[in-house]
């Protein structure tokens, strides 16, 4: 369930998402409908009601879903179908000098002129296609760089990660996450920007650098929220404006030692991270979380470090409220818990796997905010080698 996947090649993979995916079966067929029903409305009606005039709009269909070329020919058969329909004396009082009638040859001039208009809006078309394919692209590219795929091996942690985005225009947002190996164990981040925008995106890419770089050199979790929590506010008050002590985020901070079977946790105002085990889910949660980041200007206390055991074969679950306020159709919270101890034990892939395709269906398809999750299964510690035998 990561962003990335093994041996995968960038080129192939650049050109398929710049390449315009072709629109549906039926609006590829549309003008060959459209044809079909003149012709047969031709046939049923009377011969003082020509309806040739109708194909006129045969162009504008067809440029829906085809290319101004394409538009360009669907226009030619146009006025030539009309021609043929003019001066064919498909019934009685049909004659053949209605070809060049008037208002046939008015006819012909306004397919022609409105076939002109419909390739001209083909090639708009196509044209804000590829730039939108290419501003996919780039999005795709620049949550590549903001939210890199998580490894799914670190020492005895395997860990996967999922991101699910409200909007298929919008591929990044404001949900983050990070899993750092370091001197001091694994440290993991998960998080969630208030509000949306591009604003929020600079804001997680703010708060990931920091904690990319924090992580490696404070010895302790509260040092490192801290120093995180000094770049924020450096960098809102760097950004300006009359929002400063609104642009906050959640974040929970884990820090799993290594050959150590616990799990340090610090909450700055986020969901609680939940610990899976075998008949069991319960949420890390002893009342004692600290305000958001940026908010930390608020209460002088120093951050507080909650300790868990956390045993081989467990789970730690790291989420955003992009879950739990997943509604149905009948506005009910998306019950997390309840899911996770029908579904019993899992691998990290299968257990983000079985969520990604649960919240779909629970909200029939229409996530209504961005989602991140982040889970890590402590292994069974491997044995150390036994030493080398003595040269005999």
């Amino acid at each position: 369930m990561s962003n990335g996947r093994p041996g995968h090649d960038p080129e192939a993979d650049a050109a398929a998402r710049t390449r315009l995916s072709p629109p549906p079966a039926w609006m590829r067929w549309l003008p060959v409908l459209y044809v079909a029903g003149v012709l047969l409305l031709e046939a049923v009606t009377p011969v003082e009601w020509p309806v040739s005039f109708v194909l006129i709009a045969l162009s504008l269909v067809t440029a829906f879903a085809h290319g101004p070329v394409v538009v360009g020919g669907a226009t030619v058969f146009a006025v030539l179908l009309e021609g043929v329909l003019a001066g064919t004396p498909c019934c009685a009082g049909r004659q053949v000098g209605y070809l060049w009638d008037r208002h046939y040859v008015a006819i012909y001039v306004c397919t022609a002129l409105v076939g002109i208009l419909g390739m001209m809006l083909a090639a708009h078309r196509v044209h804000r296609e590829r730039t939108l394919a290419d501003v996919r692209f780039v999005a795709d590219i620049a949550q590549r760089v903001l939210l890199r795929p998580v490894p799914h091996r670190i020492g005895n942690l395997r860990l996967e990660s999922l991101y699910l985005s409200a909007s298929a225009q919008a591929r990044i947002g404001g949900d983050l996450y990070e899993a750092v190996p370091t001197e001091y164990g694994v440290r993991l981040l998960i998080g969630d920007v208030r509000g949306k925008g591009l604003l929020a995106v600079d804001t997680a890419a703010a708060l990931l650098g920091a904690f990319r770089e924090a992580a490696f050199e404070e010895p302790d979790l509260p040092a490192l929220v801290d120093r995180v929590e000094t770049s924020m506010q450096r960098r809102a008050a760097q950004l300006g404006g009359s929002e400063v002590g609104e642009r906050f985020v959640t974040a929970v901070f884990a820090e799993i030692p290594t050959g150590g079977h616990v799990v340090r946790v610090v909450n700055c105002g986020h969901p609680p991270p939940l610990l899976l085990s075998v008949g069991e889910v319960r949420e890390l949660d002893r009342g004692r979380s600290a305000p958001p980041l940026n908010l930390g200007v608020l209460v002088t206390e120093p951050y507080h470090v909650e300790v868990y055991p956390f045993r081989p074969g467990e789970q730690l679950l790291l989420y955003t409220d992009g879950v739990t306020e997943t509604r149905d159709a009948a506005g009910s919270f998306y019950p997390l818990l309840q899911r996770l101890r029908s579904w019993g034990p899992l691998p990290p892939g299968e257990l983000l796997d079985l969520l990604h395709q649960d919240l779909l269906v629970y909200s029939h398809n229409h996530l209504k905010d961005d989602t991140a999750a982040l889970a890590a299964c402590l292994l069974a510690d491997e044995p150390s080698a036994p030493p080398p035998s003595p040269a005999g």
